[in-house]
């Protein structure tokens, strides 16, 4: 038999540049002020109580169609231009389009009885027509993220206005799926879990609950951003992203109690918008009336929002134009990469009038 070598023990090696770098970046997260966010210059075209409507103009206008965001209201629409050259508006403006977006803002206590109803036709509608008057156009492209989406197609469907595309990201439609602790479903459903009493004593869902519920959905066990930074605070490029994404994360804005009230238990309880139930104010939610064009984006490793969640609307929209794609992202990443404005494009640029 042979003699086998004796076991040598590697020890890691010490790289006291790296780990200089290290806690250099570290002290600067601690001790500079913190990031600013939203580049891309804008202009007020329309307020109204806490929301208000921005206009990106185009560097160089090559199409006559604008694109309008609507964005979800759990979270501050700045994602959207959180960095330059990592900016989904600034990407757009840069291409040529003219760009709109809502920003809801964060409601008060005072705002506690707006519903999803007054969201949609009293503010989202109002802002639609401001822009399209504003941009002197005939029709618009509507873009809704996460939540914004829902709320976009809820909009399309009911809608009087002239929506040429609708473009829907990371989109709920369906509300049966579930990503998230098993027994939360159980009992928002079967009623163990009390939302109206719960919006009736305190009116507003508060940033901290909002941000410990995407939390919980988000992993079975919850590692700070800190954890994160420490093991890569060397990468300076990192450190910097880093700083914007953390920003955001804990900037949630409150949610107002109605609104809150009807997604609850009209969409995820009875799911009503995909059985043809949903009714904002007198008006019936069908889907079918969406005849506009319509582009669908998933992200294949999105933790919050299932592609099974988002396809339904492609079978329940009347729209002869449709196109579904599901991109190697996640449900936050897909905004911050600049990946999204390129997905945007391809397919918009088709579909909006050259100048």
């Amino acid at each position: 038999m042979g003699t086998e070598a004796p076991f040598k023990e590697v020890l890691p090696t010490f790289d006291f540049e790296k780990e200089m770098k290290r806690w250099e970046h570290l002290f600067k997260v601690f001790s500079q002020p913190e990031p600013k966010v939203g580049h891309t210059p804008r202009n007020e075209v329309w307020r109204k109580n806490k929301s208000v409507l921005w206009h990106y103009p185009a560097k160089q206008r090559k199409y006559e169609i604008p694109l309008f965001f609507v964005y979800s209201l759990f979270n501050k629409p700045y994602i959207l231009d959180i960095a330059p050259k990592a900016s989904v508006i600034e990407g757009l403006t840069n291409k040529g389009y003219e760009v709109y977006l809502l920003d809801w803002g964060s409601p008060g206590y005072e705002d506690k009885k707006m519903g999803l109803d007054t969201y949609i036709d009293k503010y989202l509608r109002t802002a639609v027509k401001r822009a399209i008057r504003h941009s002197e156009v005939e029709e618009i492209t509507l873009i809704g993220y996460c939540l914004g989406g829902t709320i976009a197609s809820i909009y399309a469907a009911i809608a009087d206005e002239p929506i040429k595309n609708l473009i829907v990201a990371t989109v709920p439609i369906d509300f049966k799926p579930f990503i998230g602790p098993e027994k939360w479903a159980e009992g928002m459903r079967n009623g163990d879990i009390n939302i109206d009493r719960f919006i009736d004593v305190y009116g507003l869902v508060s940033p901290d609950l909002v941000t410990g519920m995407f939390r919980a959905i988000g992993a079975p066990v919850y590692f700070t951003n800190y954890t994160m930074l420490l093991s890569r605070a060397y990468d300076s490029r990192y450190v910097e992203k880093w700083r914007r994404m953390n920003k955001w994360t804990l900037d949630q804005v409150p949610f107002a109690g109605e609104a809150y009230r009807q997604l609850a238990n009209d969409l995820f309880k009875e799911n009503k918008l995909v059985k043809g139930e949903l009714v904002l104010g007198n008006k019936k939610v069908d889907l079918k009336n969406i005849k506009a064009n319509l582009y669908v984006v998933s992200g294949s490793r999105d933790n919050l929002i299932l592609e099974e969640q988002s396809k339904p609307i492609m079978d329940l929209v009347s729209s002869e134009d449709k196109t579904y794609i599901s991109v190697e992202a996640g449900h936050v990443s897909l905004a911050l990469s600049g990946l999204f404005a390129g997905i945007v494009d391809q397919w918009a640029s088709k579909r909006s009038k050259t100048l």
